[in-house]
């Protein structure tokens, strides 16, 4: 149905100061610095893990040499969504309003929708790090403490018992991040990068990363968090991320938390003959989701 003059009645009379609710600054590009992106030119994407093998054994005198084995692992599907909309404006609603080129602003206000999907679908991977609902290529979710692993043991990237953020957690979280190891058990060199938190984190992240000394205490102790650079890009907060204690580290693991653009946003406009109506689209495709779990470790206190 096209937006008609009966739905602008104030835009068409003389006298009104001034039209507001869609100038607002907002939270530009949030979803940039949790995932990495790549194109697409397929209709979804697919990421194997491949083991590889475990530890060389001892070959002794005069005997044979062991043969390793290995194979493809699971697997992790990014399936792209087509996220749109449009609207349509009558020839009459724009010849008579008097205060603004009305397709300009409503055009504004089609990409300020559109944006604000992509960093919703994008904060929600995270929001659903602990739920059943989202489950990886490995069959468990995200944050978990109990990731299968081709070596038939289990790996975590969540506590046991989960903590609230503060200077203990953090340095936990940090050393468990420092023993991840493959499936194949063994190490890998992962570093962490950067800590990911909502709004209401803020101020506890600030002191926790930029105080000179330890937060908190009436010790002469450094900060060891901040002064060794254990997170060298600092914190970032997402205004979506939905639970108030929930936080996110986010490590330099090469396959981990990824966004596919298979098709960049577009617009169109086209005006209908017969009624004088114009129609605007915009239109993208894309997908969020994670193939490695050591890119994040993540904290879900009560």
């Amino acid at each position: 149905m096209a937006i008609s003059r009966a739905q602008l009645l104030k835009e068409l009379v003389p006298g009104l100061h001034a039209i507001f609710g869609t100038e607002y600054n907002r939270h530009e590009n949030e979803h940039a610095v949790l995932f990495d992106e790549e194109t697409s030119n397929r209709a979804f994407e697919e990421e194997v893990l491949f083991p590889g093998f475990g530890e060389a054994s001892v070959k002794f005198e005069g005997q044979g040499v062991n043969y390793a084995e290995t194979g493809e692992g699971w697997i992790s599907r990014y399936q792209h969504e087509t996220v749109a909309m449009a609207f349509s404006i009558t020839e009459e609603a724009m010849e008579d309003n008097l205060y603004d080129k009305l397709s300009t602003r409503l055009t504004k206000s089609l990409a300020r929708a559109m944006a604000s999907a992509k960093q919703t679908k994008a904060a929600n991977v995270y929001n659903n790090a602990f739920s059943s609902t989202q489950l990886g290529g490995d069959g468990v979710v995200l944050c978990s403490t109990a990731h299968p692993l081709q070596s038939g043991t289990t790996a975590s990237n969540t506590f046991s018992s989960q903590a609230e953020l503060s200077e203990t957690s953090l340095e936990t979280a940090l050393i468990a991040i420092a023993g991840f190891t493959d499936d194949r058990d063994i190490p890998v060199a992962l570093q962490a990068q950067s800590l990911h938190i909502p709004r209401q984190l803020v101020f506890v992240a600030e002191r926790l990363l930029k105080s000179p000394g330890r937060v908190g205490t009436a010790d002469n102790d450094i900060n060891a968090i901040g002064n060794m650079g254990m997170l060298p890009k600092g914190y970032f907060v997402n205004h979506r991320f939905t639970d108030t204690n929930n936080f996110f580290i986010k490590t330099d693991s090469p396959n981990g938390m990824k966004m596919f653009n298979r098709a960049p946003v577009k617009t169109s406009m086209e005006g209908d003959f017969e009624t004088g109506n114009v129609r605007y689209k915009a239109r993208e495709r894309y997908s969020f989701g994670f193939s490695d779990w050591r890119a994040i470790f993540g904290a879900n206190p009560s």
